[in-house]
């Protein structure tokens, strides 16, 4: 299976661009892995990579081929799962993309579940905006992903959609802690910490705010939650976030959550999938499918 090395080591450079970055990675020396570049461009009689004065990028020709060997990649993955899963071993390996709001509770509950199960499983877990979690799946970085309010592309196979309300997160000692649905007017009298523009959940608050006649001013931004969560501890400000993305059981949480009133805010779709036309490795498979018990189990589906 030496062509299955060589496979990788061009992936490794078509991903960083970079002879000298994919050497490092592959533990070879740049002379070593341009000379096996080279051998395959020989042997193809294609170039495949253009020659830029800093880096490489795939041409026309490489394109296809690029496409040609992760599709071999993942084949002989799902086979080698299945062999594994044959002898008894279950050894495999998940990669997962998904947003910010599946990695603080849901995916590491779900991770350890099945690693407990299946203990030589290993995951990678890639943390990326709706756009990118879709690339993702098309260049096989990622098997399955969480993808949240997004236009559903040709090659991503929806498995499960997943009704999502937008809810308002805030400290439990918030003046608006004590209702139990709020007006997004409401919210608005408070400093707003927001998500950047490329998250679904502002990009839901922004479609929401531009049929009405308020206005939506961000006195923080950010692109990490991690901080948003802990920045309305510090101030009386509000922050948004979906169901999955909080804790089962918050009332030991210093945070808490409500639901903003339906006429104010468009409910979101979270989408569970993969790529189109492909057959998953065994390890892949097999947790995708606890994945869908689980949110079946926690949430109303939506389509």
């Amino acid at each position: 299976m030496r062509h299955l090395t060589t496979f990788k080591l061009i992936d490794a450079v078509a991903r960083t661009g970079s002879i000298r970055k994919a050497a490092e990675i592959v533990a070879l020396t740049p002379s070593a892995l341009h000379r096996r570049v080279q051998a395959f461009e020989n042997e193809l009689g294609e170039q495949i990579f253009e020659r830029l004065p800093h880096g490489v990028r795939l041409n026309a020709a490489g394109e296809i081929i690029i496409h040609h060997m992760r599709n071999q990649l993942a084949e002989t993955d799902r086979v080698m799962s299945k062999l594994a899963d044959l002898s008894g071993v279950r050894r495999g390996h998940v990669s997962i993309a998904c947003s910010q709001a599946l990695s603080f509770h849901f995916l590491p509950r779900e991770i350890a579940k099945y690693r407990e199960k299946y203990p030589a499983v290993s995951f990678e877990i890639h943390v990326l905006d709706h756009i990118a979690a879709q690339n993702a799946l098309t260049d096989y970085t990622a098997d399955i992903a969480f993808i949240f309010d997004a236009v559903k592309m040709a090659d991503f196979e929806v498995t499960l959609a997943l009704k999502q309300d937008l809810l308002a997160l805030m400290a439990a000692t918030h003046p608006l802690a004590s209702k139990k649905v709020l007006r997004l007017r409401d919210c608005m009298k408070f400093p707003l910490a927001l998500p950047t523009q490329n998250f679904g959940g502002r990009l839901l608050l922004q479609k929401s705010v531009s049929a009405s006649s308020m206005k939506m001013e961000a006195a923080l931004e950010t692109n990490s939650f991690e901080f948003l969560k802990n920045y309305v501890l510090e101030e009386n400000a509000v922050t948004f976030q979906i169901p999955i993305g909080l804790p089962e059981d918050e009332r030991t949480s210093e945070l808490v959550s409500r639901p903003i009133d339906t006429r104010d805010v468009f409910p979101g779709t979270l989408y569970f999938g993969q790529k189109r036309e492909r057959t998953l490795p065994v390890a892949s498979a097999r947790f995708a499918d606890q994945i869908l018990a689980s949110l079946n189990s926690r949430f109303s589906v939506a389509i």
